[in-house]
């Protein structure tokens, strides 16, 4: 057997292991856990990765429902830096309970979750009403559209945030 035969037969075999094992992949993302729309729990926000994407000890990557955060990947959109700084301030390793919205994951495999702080406000709220997102509703996890609409106005009336920062 060639060296380049060896080598590539060690890889399979050690990739083999890292998933039998569940080991960590993606820097740290863990596989995508089952989960069940409506159920909740708690974890630990272990990284930030962006405004309103972070990984949490018991689900892997989550994706927030309701919000979206201006981009900091491939372009920076008005105010990603920022939203994206926020998040990570305020949820970096910290204990959150979450509930998984009535569709549990998006098409990247990320699990959608509502975050509740532990003084019992909800993350997702806060994005909004500080200007540091827009609503984004995406059937079925509509619950708190309507709130989250509301709150946009008033965070856009207030000139929060994007909402003064960024052109329309």
């Amino acid at each position: 057997m060639s060296k380049r035969s060896l080598l590539v037969s060690g890889l399979c075999v050690v990739a083999a292991v890292a998933g039998a094992t569940g080991l960590p992949r993606r820097g740290g993302d863990r596989d995508a856990s089952p989960v069940t729309g409506g159920a909740t729990g708690e974890a630990l926000v272990t990284r930030v990765v962006d405004g309103d994407t972070a990984i949490l000890s018991t689900l892997g990557r989550s994706r927030f429902i309701g919000v979206d955060t201006p981009e900091v990947f491939g372009h920076r959109d008005c105010f990603g830096p920022q939203a994206s700084a926020f998040t990570k301030r305020t949820l970096t390793g910290l204990r959150v309970r979450y509930e998984i919205g009535a569709e549990s994951r998006d098409r990247y495999g990320r699990a959608l979750v509502y975050l509740v702080l532990p003084d019992g406000r909800s993350f997702n709220e806060q994005l909004v009403a500080r200007g540091y997102a827009r609503p984004l509703p995406i059937a079925p996890n509509t619950r708190y559209a309507e709130r989250f609409a509301r709150l946009a106005r008033t965070a856009s009336i207030a000139g929060r945030g994007l909402w003064s920062a960024c052109s329309a």
